[in-house]
């Protein structure tokens, strides 16, 4: 919601790909999307606010009671949710400059690392970086590629039916050979290439200097300079991530086609702060070693917006089905990519900013983004966050998909009103009668181009949006109905295995048959099911099957070599 409201641009990515891989992308307004977001945290009943620097979390018989501020005021609670981003010991670095801060402008949050690293957790350094920010006044925009937003741009939230807003463009340029020697010039005052920073970068965000020495023999990179909102002149030089010292950056970014006289309004700097290996964590991102203690966003390893908003969720919903006693919430690998960097996170653990992509989803074609509603929206209803209106929009649009694939099969449609259909979208006549189902597995036929024929009218009857809704749904189920069964056959068998519990506090160490390896990871990870032991790095087929023999469980069937393939172990 607060997105299509602070949006400036919208765009659907990889619309040339599949739909599995398609991607709603929006540049927002930074000033109006804070204002939303606050705005609705001051009108949410019984929610207080306080602001205050934490310092350590309160203990008592190894479960939280609260937080005490640096005034040394404990704020009781009995959960706690620990969000701190790059804050935990922040360092900014900017070439041979460095000064303590979380954020540029923000004090680092000192003391809580300390206080966790004293009860026993494992903790790291990682760090990631920020590109300069410039006045949009001083830009040649002639020399750039406009990039606009979609004409007819999609709803990030369900509860929209269109968007009618006015899309500000972003501009593409790219840096040259001589950009790349200007900043080379520069490498031996990076904080990057001389060592002072410890922490590890994020592999598939890297800096403008870390792309320049691996990548060298690229002769340019792109550089998208997006808005900063409606109401300011400020640009973001997005894929200009630096700690090169400013007047390096300076001279480097004017190299570049369009800002050969650009004002830098913020130079870029680089942050390193603390995390901790999430495999510390359960799968409800509560910690192991604190009860009702819970970790999310980049105290966890993982960089991104979207990744520290998802587990922040996640951790919300679970702190509070903590307190009231009730069953963990965690979201299956097959049902959403947030339960896969959940598991990825807690199964694996990660040595590197991790970044949720499509890629790292066996089942992705089933985790689309046009099919969230019917995935998740049921869970949001339970919750209290889907009121009844919407649920029963949704489950309208459930039936109507069933009806609708069900109409198609049993039409059949003649060659003589199908065909002058076909022959405007250049596609092969029919030379027999033909279900309409069967016609839509043509790669270029969309139910929109037979709109008209007799044979839909039931499904015109709905109104435009119900069939728009119901439409896209209905021509990807047909387009991709093999690759997708395989992929729910195959998350059943995932299911399978993940319905499978491990008792809490399994002796690892007292079966001889696992490998050294298996012993130790299992032992430290502690996976809850077998599902989430198949998963860990290091744990092979044999140990599972092994680990099965030792629950008095059946073996052959559970973990066959498709299985494991399938799980993508």
């Amino acid at each position: 919601m607060v997105t299509d409201d602070a949006g400036i641009q919208f765009r659907m990515l990889n619309r040339s790909k599949g739909p599995a891989v398609w991607s709603p992308r929006a540049q927002c307004d930074r000033a109006l999307y804070a204002q939303r977001v606050r705005q609705a945290c001051e009108d949410q009943s019984n929610l207080d606010l306080r602001q205050g620097m934490g310092m350590r979390v309160e203990i008592k018989n190894g479960r939280v009671g609260g937080v005490y501020t640096e005034s040394g005021r404990l704020i009781a609670a009995r959960t706690v949710i620990l969000t701190a981003g790059t804050f935990l010991n922040g360092v900014i670095h900017v070439g041979e400059v460095q000064y303590s801060a979380g954020r540029a402008g923000e004090f680092a949050a000192k003391g809580i690392t300390e206080c966790l690293v004293e009860l026993g957790f494992e903790s790291g350094r990682m760090k990631t970086g920020t590109p300069p920010r410039v006045d949009g006044n001083t830009i040649d925009f002639s020399k750039t590629v406009i990039q606009p937003g979609d004409d007819n741009p999609v709803p990030f939230s369900y509860r929209h039916d269109k968007l009618e807003v006015e899309q500000l463009p972003c501009h593409l340029t790219y840096t040259n050979k001589t950009t790349h020697n200007v900043l080379e010039k520069g490498f031996d005052r990076s904080p990057m290439f001389t060592d002072r920073i410890k922490g590890v970068g994020p592999r598939y965000c890297p800096s403008i200097e870390d792309k320049i020495h691996r990548f060298a023999d690229r002769d340019r990179h792109q550089i998208f300079l997006e808005p900063e909102g409606r109401n300011t002149t400020e640009y973001y030089v997005n894929g200009f991530s630096t700690s090169l010292p400013e007047e390096v950056q300076l001279e480097g970014i004017r190299t570049i086609a369009g800002l050969e006289n650009v004002q830098v309004t913020r130079f870029g700097y680089a942050v390193e702060y603390d995390y901790f290996p999430p495999t510390q964590l359960y799968p409800n991102l509560e910690t192991k070693r604190v009860e009702h203690l819970f970790f999310a966003g980049q105290i966890n390893g993982t960089t991104g917006y979207e990744e520290a908003a998802c587990q922040g969720f996640m951790a919300g919903v679970n702190a509070v089905l903590k307190m009231r006693g009730e069953a963990p919430f965690v979201l299956g690998r097959t049902e959403a990519y947030v339960g896969v960097l959940i598991d990825d996170l807690v199964s694996k653990g990660t040595l590197e900013p991790y970044r949720m992509f499509t890629s790292r989803a066996e089942h992705r074609l089933i985790l689309r983004q046009d099919n969230a509603d019917l995935r998740l929206m049921d869970y949001g209803h339970r919750f209290g966050l889907i009121d009844r209106q919407d649920h029963k929009k949704l489950c309208e649009k459930r039936e109507r998909i069933q009806e609708s694939l069900a109409q198609l099969q049993q039409e059949k449609v003649a060659p003589e009103d199908v065909n002058p259909a076909l022959e405007r979208i250049g596609s092969s006549p029919l030379l027999e009668k033909e279900s309409l189902y069967n016609l839509l597995k043509r790669p270029e036929v969309r139910l929109s181009d037979l709109k008209g024929l007799r044979h839909l009218n039931i499904l015109e009857q709905w109104g435009d949006q119900l069939w728009r809704s119901v439409r896209e749904q209905v021509e990807i189920e047909i387009k991709y109905e093999g690759f997708i069964r395989r992929q729910k056959e195959q998350a059943e068998r995932v299911l399978r295995l993940d319905s499978k519990p491990i008792p809490k506090g399994f002796d690892y160490a007292a079966i001889g048959a696992l490998s050294a390896e298996a012993r130790e990871k299992l032992g430290k990870i502690q996976p809850q099911t077998i599902g989430q032991a198949t998963r860990i790095s290091g744990v092979s087929p044999a140990d599972v099957s092994v680990l099965l023999i030792h629950l008095g469980r059946p073996v052959a069937h559970d973990v066959s070599r498709e299985t494991w393939l399938a799980e993508g172990a």
